[in-house]
């Protein structure tokens, strides 16, 4: 295996950095933001950002597709939010719209619209094993159980990695994952507890073990993609798609390995995973600017003008706090737990909407794909979901959906 740079610990924590007492103001106005969507959004979905910052119905794709339906990769991140404020508050009201919106997962997957993709992690993960651990949903049970059987129809067994986009006999995307996959895994592992059945964690494994592997370059930076000959198994090249450019470090790629290798370890117990991740997590705070959040690629600094991305920084919170309780000592723990909860904090203070009743969003300033012009500046709903994740476990001891 190549040798990993870990470039220490850099990114300065105030004494201050411990206090927790913003997340109640902060849950509190983001239940309320999500409490007022409930008339619009309840058997409906957002599209996968804002325009003007605020979300509308999410518009058709395809053929056969209406306004506001489940499709795309995204649609669960609204369902995590109803179940994370169910959590939150109690308020029943919030668990009706999400088992309203579980019935409408488990048609998905039953008619497989739109489930050619790695993403069956964040959609199922997220609205029906949730519900299931949430409430006994056994709907909820079912649909993630077939959408764990879905997802392992793209992995390849002699490369042993799960195949990101389109068709497997795709050339253009045959063989590539992406960095992303990190955070679809957890669907596996939880299929082998669920059955018993070692295959799915088998899978999620072995293809966790070739992210470390390849996509993690020697400065401890990340590719967006990367290649293999799904033959043989042989590693290629990586490659970005959403990034500035092939050897920079697109700001959530990185977010996802933060957040994406502690999570293979709580499955796997593999101390690679969170010493991996610990590195990826130093390389992802050194270039975090003062006001705690970054650039949406890391090469970025704020001399250069380019626009922020909260959801980064909302989503390598939840991977620090989560490192937090796995790390090797004291030191390490109260770094990383210090580090998560300066990153929501400045959200809170500096991106949040808590103070902006127009925008029907939770966290300002998030970059969807630049290079596309897609949501660029703009709220997204993966950043709202990973922001009030992040606040749930500033709050209380928070069971992960994961």
């Amino acid at each position: 295996m190549k040798n990993i740079i870990d470039e220490g610990r850099k990114f300065p924590l105030p004494l201050s950095s411990a206090d927790t007492a913003f997340a109640a103001d902060a849950i509190s106005a983001a239940v309320k933001k999500t409490e007022a969507n409930l008339a619009k959004f309840t058997g409906l979905f957002p599209d996968d950002t804002t325009i003007g910052n605020v979300y509308h119905h999410r518009e058709p794709q395809l053929p056969g597709q209406s306004k506001g339906g489940n499709f795309g990769w995204t649609t669960s991140f609204w369902t995590g939010i109803l179940w994370l404020s169910y959590e939150l508050s109690g308020e029943e009201k919030f668990r009706k719209a999400a088992e309203e919106q579980v019935e409408s997962f488990y048609k998905r997957i039953v008619e497989k619209e739109d489930c050619e993709h790695h993403d069956l992690g964040f959609l199922y993960t997220l609205s029906c094993v949730s519900a299931y651990k949430l409430t006994g949903s056994e709907k909820g049970r079912e649909a993630a159980l077939l959408a764990a059987d879905h997802l392992m129809g793209r992995y390849f067994e002699k490369a042993r990695i799960i195949q990101a986009w389109g068709n497997l006999d795709d050339p253009l995307q045959r063989g590539r994952i992406i960095i992303d996959c990190l955070m679809n895994l957890p669907l596996l592992y939880w299929a082998s507890e669920e059955t018993g059945i070692s295959k799915y964690r088998e899978a999620a494994a072995a293809h966790a073990e070739n992210a470390l592997k390849c996509i993690v370059r020697e400065d401890a930076s990340t590719f967006h993609t990367f290649f293999f000959d799904p033959e043989t198994g042989a590693a290629k090249f990586g490659k970005t798609h959403q990034g500035y450019g092939d050897g920079s470090c697109w700001a959530r790629g990185q977010a996802w390995g933060v957040y994406g290798f502690p999570l293979s370890f709580l499955y796997t117990d593999n101390p690679e995973f969170m010493a991996m991740a610990e590195k990826l997590a130093n390389y992802f705070l050194n270039r975090t600017p003062e006001d705690g959040v970054v650039y949406w690629d890391l090469v970025f600094s704020d001399a250069d003008g380019e626009e922020k991305d909260s959801s980064a920084s909302a989503i390598a919170a939840c991977g620090l706090l989560e490192m937090a309780k796995h790390a090797e000592n004291e030191e390490s723990r109260q770094y990383f737990q210090h580090a998560g909860t300066i990153i929501l904090k400045n959200l809170y203070e500096k991106y949040s909407t808590a103070k902006i009743p127009e925008s029907n969003a939770l966290l300002l300033h998030s970059v969807y794909a630049k290079p596309e012009n897609l949501g660029v500046d703009e709220a997204s709903l993966w950043g709202d979901y990973f922001y009030l994740e992040g606040l749930a476990r500033l709050k209380k001891d928070w069971k992960p959906y994961w």
